[in-house]
């Protein structure tokens, strides 16, 4: 009977709670919407999926993002480059430099980072402004949860 109450129990936590019950599965992807409506075209993509790195070293996650039809950096302020960002609050971020493509008018914005060793529950993902040369971070363009990733 303990046996029969205690499935009971646990299956009903899982059923009840799941985003408490486990972490995002892997690989998967999510959209990124801008956070300013006026920025139609605006868009980006965050892949998550696991690695294994050389040497052999147990497997971490690998977070990439893309963004296209980003406005010119400099239009918002002194900033001329994109970075990725994707933090779980009030514990950790990971800050990366996404790269233009050699595009002549609107460059595609890319970049990965590869170090990730925290389980990602409740991971915001951002590609934010940035100046290169001082290394400021500045707000948000794009943005999703990683409960939205599939």
């Amino acid at each position: 009977m303990k046996q029969f109450v205690l499935v009971v129990s646990i299956i009903s936590i899982l059923v009840i709670c799941p985003s408490y019950s486990m972490a995002t599965s892997m690989p998967c992807s999510m959209v990124l919407e801008p956070i300013d409506k006026k920025l139609i075209n605006a868009k980006g993509v965050a892949l998550f999926y696991k690695v294994q790195l050389r040497p052999p070293s147990f497997a971490r996650t690998n977070i990439s993002i893309l963004g296209v039809h980003l406005p010119e950096p400099s239009s918002f302020g002194d900033y001329d480059s994109y970075e990725g960002f994707a933090f779980i609050p009030d514990e950790i971020s990971w800050r990366f430099k996404l790269n233009p493509s050699s595009e002549n008018n609107s460059p595609t914005w890319a970049g990965k980072f590869d170090e990730i060793t925290a389980e990602l529950e409740n991971v915001e993902v951002e590609v934010r402004l940035s100046n290169s040369k001082s290394e400021k971070l500045g707000p948000s363009i794009l943005k999703n949860n990683i409960k939205y990733c599939k």
